[in-house]
């Protein structure tokens, strides 16, 4: 008969009273009461494994007819490990599961029932009591079920059936479903609890202590996580042992029903407040194994190796024996593909500008053309934040950009260990800028970023150390063809030939027109032919694309049509100053650093610039108005280049309008944050103040 609401709220606070006294002090007393360990220890995840299969596979809505398939066994769950276990345990597990049924017949008290439990289990530890408890219903549950779904088709079970009254009971399957169900869920809510302790246990000494908070806190309330999961073995195992022999009359009661949602709500909640503190505790494991990782791949970089492996293991492979793409034949590759290689660790983030990309790659393919053993090796770590979630977009990028690339990459950026990254970020100061981290043979780092030596000189930097760069300036001058390179054939031609060459920039057309309309007329009037070609600025965005368009609609001059020429000028000369700089180089001892410095400022200003050169050395630069107003009075200086030629001319000719009003600006990307050295100005040799400048250009 159903309950009346009166009956039913009188249930609710007896049931809300027992709740409560069952978790204060007294109560918590007596589990505590019950523990006596013995030292013994045993491995409880095999036998839960094998308690867990039974209570799945005894499954109430599912009844074998005699035309039903059986299931195939799966011997995974009869491991030999729980085998092992059993045959010391068997006894245990039989007592307790007698002393389960022996209590739920006689209708005792259930805190009462789960004492005796805990008394009975005194000597083990807290999951070895749950998992036992667990094992001993999961017999009773096990033997009831099989039973029930092979009645049908088996004799035996039939007849045994019988006894039980059981057919009486499946005939009214439907209605005793809402009591299954919370029985099942109930048992999923014990399964989870106790698979929560087990973790706890099996958390690595050697990175928690039992009195790391989080873990004090846990262990603190696993005797009452093990007590109510113990009490809903109770619970459940009263409810198989009412149905025996009552048949259909006492399934309308819904009291049991109700009781059983509230245990699942109980045990539900001990659960995750016990998953919140494990992953508290997984949590202070991973930093402790974090900084222990790091700590050991700052030990590996101070100590000497006979080769780099164990350094490239370190870095690469920690979680995968293939971690690398090859990027010629696209197949994944170990780290021993690098050994005694010199390896060049190309580190970025997913946001690679294309011309630097591309650069890269056709400098790549150019020093290994035709060549089947390469000198040194390129290996791409992508790093990422992964504070932000990995999204479909971001693997298609990674995806694209790793396809593009002829070198190694890393088959996913989720290899890199954290530790790695923040080696990468701490002690080579990586930020958002690629760079080239070089490791000789034997993994040590010969460049700590080559990449503006690869900019520079392109190959002829191998083995791209930091002696090999410091040897390549002191064969330098500053010239037209080191300013130029190979980004120009062109021009390399004309220099050779020995003709004027003026390089102009700025994006301000009104400046543009002008300079170029008053150089072609000088050139005339001097009869001496000058080939002005446009490079842009440093940001070649929508305003020097519409500035290439007006030059090469109005024919004022050459220009550079590909943007990655323009892109590629002005990073060799950022380059250059970053290069000088780590090395400690200024404008007073360096005279190609003054030159660097002066056409980076010279981009840094609103203003148009020009240089004028003759075959390699003879060069002149000024700019704004000072470089025009000067050639406009052209007349007054014309006769001097005869004599002297058009650039010492024109040089001579500048000089009145040196002045010291000036405003030099030097805008240089990335972090210069660590450069302690006073950067001084070009023109007067007084300290740069130095300001932050956060800019967003697409015009």
């Amino acid at each position: 008969m159903a309950l009346t609401t009166a009956a039913k709220t009188q249930m609710i606070k007896a049931d809300r009273h027992l709740f409560s006294s069952s978790d204060d002090s007294v109560v918590m007393k007596q589990i505590l009461a019950t523990h006596s360990p013995d030292g013994r220890d045993i491995n409880t995840r095999p036998l839960l494994r094998l308690v867990e299969d039974v209570l799945q596979r005894a499954t109430p809505t599912v009844i074998v007819t005699p035309q039903a398939q059986l299931e195939p066994v799966d011997d995974k769950a009869h491991h030999v490990e729980a085998v092992g276990m059993l045959e010391a345990l068997a006894y245990t597990i039989h007592r307790i599961s007698c002393e389960i049924t022996c209590k739920c017949s006689g209708g005792g008290d259930a805190h009462g029932t789960t004492l005796v439990l805990l008394n009975s289990l005194a000597n083990y530890t807290w999951d070895a009591k749950v998992v036992i408890a667990l094992a001993a219903f999961a017999v009773s549950y096990g033997e009831f079920w099989l039973t029930a779904q092979l009645h049908t088709i088996n004799p035996l079970a039939k007849s045994v059936a019988l006894l039980k009254q059981l057919p009486d009971i499946l005939e009214h399957t439907d209605a005793l479903k809402p009591r299954f169900d919370t029985i099942n869920n109930l048992i999923k809510a014990m399964l989870d609890v106790t698979k929560c302790i087990i973790q706890f246990k099996e958390l690595p000494s050697e990175y928690i202590s039992p009195d790391t908070p989080a873990m004090a806190m846990a262990l603190a309330h696993v005797p009452t996580a093990v007590y109510w999961t113990i009490r809903s073995v109770v619970a459940c195992a009263s409810q198989i042992v009412s149905l025996i022999g009552l048949g259909h009359e006492y399934i309308s009661s819904t009291s049991e029903v109700w009781e059983l949602s509230s245990l699942a709500h109980k045990v539900g909640s001990i659960h995750g407040h016990l998953t919140k503190q494990l992953d508290l505790c997984n949590r202070h494991i991973g930093e402790k194994k974090h900084i222990e990782a790091y700590q050991t791949l700052v030990r590996l970089f101070e100590t000497v190796h006979i080769d780099n492996l164990k350094i490239l293991r370190a870095l690469i492979s920690s979680k995968d024996d293939l971690p690398l793409i090859d990027g010629t034949t696209k197949r994944r590759v170990s780290v021993d593909v690098l050994r005694r290689k010199i390896v060049m660790l190309f580190i970025s983030d997913l946001d690679i500008i294309h011309e630097e990309l591309f650069v890269l790659i056709q400098i790549y393919n150019d020093a290994h053309h035709g060549k089947v053993d390469r000198n040194y090796e390129v290996v791409w770590l992508p790093v990422t934040d992964r504070h932000v979630p990995w999204t479909a977009a971001k693997e298609e990028t990674f995806n694209r950009l790793a396809s593009n690339m002829p070198w190694y990459s890393l088959h996913h950026p989720s290899l890199l260990d954290p530790a790695v990254i923040k080696y990468i970020r701490d002690v080579w100061h990586f930020d958002k800028k690629p760079m080239l981290v070089v490791l000789d043979p034997q993994g040590k780092v010969v460049c700590p970023n080559a990449l503006h030596m690869v900019w520079i000189w392109g190959s002829q930097a191998f083995p791209f150390t930091s002696n090999r760069e410091e040897a390549l300036w002191k064969e330098e001058l500053w010239r037209l063809e080191f300013l130029v390179d190979e980004i120009d054939p062109t021009m390399l031609g004309w220099v050779k030939e020995g003709r004027h060459v003026c390089l102009y920039g700025g994006e301000k057309i009104e400046w543009i027109r002008e300079f170029t309309n008053v150089m072609r007329r000088v050139s005339q009037e001097a009869k001496i032919p000058i080939e002005m070609v446009y490079v842009g600025k440093s940001n070649p965005k929508e305003r020097v694309k519409k500035a290439i368009n007006v030059i090469a609609t109005e024919k004022l001059s050459g220009y550079w049509q590909d943007p990655v020429m323009v892109w590629f000028f002005w990073v060799r000369l950022e380059s250059m100053w970053h290069s000088k700089m780590q090395s400690g180089r200024t404008i007073d001892n360096d005279p190609i650093m003054r030159e660097v410095m002066t056409m980076l400022s010279f981009d840094g200003s609103d203003d148009g610039w020009a240089i004028i050169s003759h075959g390699s050395m003879d060069m002149v630069k000024s700019h704004g108005r000072k470089i025009i107003d000067c050639l406009l009075q052209f007349d007054s200086w014309k006769g001097s280049v005869q004599e002297q030629g058009f650039v010492p001319a024109l040089t001579g000719a500048l000089e009145p309008y040196h002045t010291h009003e000036h405003c030099t600006r030097l805008i240089l990307p990335g972090d210069t944050g660590r450069i302690t050295e006073q950067v001084v100005c070009a023109e007067c040799n007084r300290p740069m103040e130095k300001f932050v400048l956060y800019r967003c250009c697409n015009d």
